[in-house]
């Protein structure tokens, strides 16, 4: 059975950091890209960072120099290090395991956000 399952999410103040983690099932980790997502209210999901299992990262442009996607293979997770942090940051915040051929799969979203 799949399963992704994200934490930390919170309310943070601009400029504040939080750290995104997401523990995946060891069958899924092993053969996936891993990726966050965000989806902010009436706006379409949108991609935040993903990483290869090779470690091949991909950044938005509005993650690049705040936010760093990780993973720790021995643990499988993959974590998402923001720092920064703006008010328009604040979105539910998506795992996403993408294994090739087979398609993707998602977890159920930690919600951020960005405040005074």
């Amino acid at each position: 059975q799949v399963q992704l399952v994200e934490s930390g999410g919170d309310l943070v103040q601009p400029g504040g950091s939080l750290r995104l983690s997401c523990a995946a099932s060891r069958s899924v980790f092993s053969l996936a890209a891993m990726g966050w997502y965000r989806q902010a209210p009436g706006k379409q999901r949108e991609l935040v960072a993903t990483m290869t299992k090779g470690g091949t990262t991909n950044y938005a442009d509005a993650a690049k120099g705040r936010f760093t996607i990780s993973r720790d293979n021995a643990k499988n997770t993959v974590y998402l290090q923001m720092n920064s942090l703006k008010p328009e940051d604040t979105a539910v915040y998506y795992c996403n395991a993408r294994i090739f051929a087979i398609g993707d799969y998602w977890g159920q979203g930690t919600q951020v956000t960005v405040s005074s």
